[in-house]
């Protein structure tokens, strides 16, 4: 009996039962499948992350509150002088602008429409910082913010939550908490970071907000653009802790994010989630694996009169165990086959909110062990095949 003979017997047992074949390839296509798309949906995730970061900055360094002290109290406040004491060309010389924004939700009104909204008080070197471009009308400016006049940019989301329309929102008036504003410009869509919208946003004078909304006095944080961020980390360090008067660095009333640090944390976070599916779909392919061997002994059980039968006629026993480990093979092979096109399909569709990304070698590893499955869950099935007596097998009912 050559490799063709073996291979035609195999495919003419398996076709035998085809329900059985069918559901035993299903088993392994489902765990291909997850083990494909799992690990691209942790890829996009990662992936994600790491351009919501970059999108706002590779240069932008972020101060905010933080606790400290005995009993968790804070010890003092983010200051506007705190963001002017950063710009300085002889402490700071890596530090290109400093911007202080006080951060507040209101409600925005407009005729009959209300929309909750973020306000944020700043500057107008704000918008350079933070990455954001100008679709229509114009940004407030340095005088705008010295005078306290109550002048707005809006999100896209913003503008189209207030007016339906992002394109009729300049020039009009709208009501921040009860407060009336004129919306001189709207900004370019940002896009989503996780579930918060970037673009769900109204930007202000900081003088104004202070005065008509938060009041004055500490503000939320402070976003630094920087030549160089690590040099600049340590010159703001230096500076806000002599203005803080901080003696103990490990306690400090205030942090800074650094977006490098932001991007490392959020890779390997997400490298664990990405480990983590993978174990959990290697875990469904493990099972399928266990129902090839099922589904194997149950086929060399109902066949035992004509293994006796075959074996009588002569048969070697290395032609008794190929029929049966090819049978095997080729239902690991089949499920492996159509794991694959669905964990491909699978991919080309947002999930969760993720944009999945694909990684070949998780194709070519979960197809790989796919076919092993049915070669390793395979080989005791049809070893006891091929082990059975003639006699034993013929007697056997």
């Amino acid at each position: 009996m050559n490799v063709l003979e073996t291979l035609r017997f195999a495919a003419f047992g398996l076709t035998a039962n085809k329900m059985r074949s069918a559901l035993t390839t299903l088993g392994i296509t489902i765990g291909v499948g997850a083990v494909i798309l799992l690990v691209a949906v942790g890829n996009g995730a990662s992936a994600s992350v790491a351009q919501s970061i970059q999108g706002l900055g590779t240069n932008v360094l972020s101060i905010s509150q933080s606790r400290g002290g005995a009993m968790g109290s804070v010890q003092q406040t983010l200051t506007k002088q705190d963001a002017e004491a950063l710009v300085d060309p002889v402490g700071a010389p890596d530090v290109e602008a400093s911007s202080p924004v006080a951060n507040t939700s209101a409600t925005a009104t407009y005729e009959r429409t209300t929309y909750s909204v973020t306000v944020e008080g700043t500057n107008p070197e704000y918008f350079t910082t933070m990455n954001y471009e100008l679709a229509q009308g114009s940004l407030f400016t340095d005088s705008d913010n010295t005078a306290s006049r109550k002048v707005v940019v809006l999100g896209s989301s913003a503008a189209e939550g207030i007016f339906g329309n992002a394109n009729t929102a300049v020039g009009k008036q709208v009501l921040l908490g009860g407060i009336e504003y004129t919306v001189v410009g709207v900004l370019k869509t940002q896009g989503s970071s996780g579930s918060s919208d970037n673009d769900d946003i109204a930007i202000a004078p900081l003088s104004s907000v202070q005065a008509s909304l938060t009041g004055f006095g500490s503000i939320s944080r402070i976003v630094v653009r920087a030549s160089s961020v690590d040099l600049a980390q340590s010159e703001i360090y230096a500076i806000l802790d002599a203005r803080h008067r901080i003696t103990d660095t490990s306690n400090r009333d205030y942090q800074i994010q650094n977006p490098t640090q932001l991007i490392e944390a959020s890779s390997e976070t997400a490298s664990t989630f990405t480990v983590l599916l993978a174990a959990v779909a290697a875990i469904s392919l493990l099972v399928g694996g266990i129902g090839v061997t099922n589904i194997m002994l149950v086929t060399v059980t109902e066949r035992i009169r004509e293994i006796g039968i075959r074996k009588a006629l002569g048969a070697p026993r290395w032609a008794i165990l190929g029929q049966f480990l090819a049978e095997a093979t080729m239902l690991s092979l089949l499920g492996g086959i159509l794991g694959v096109v669905v964990g491909v399909v699978g991919s080309r569709f947002t999930i969760v909110g993720i944009t999945p990304v694909l990684v070949p070698s998780s194709i070519v590893l979960a197809f790989a062990v796919s076919v092993l499955i049915g070669l390793f869950f395979g080989s005791y099935p049809a070893n006891r095949a091929a082990s059975l007596r003639p006699i034993d097998a013929l007697r056997h009912e």
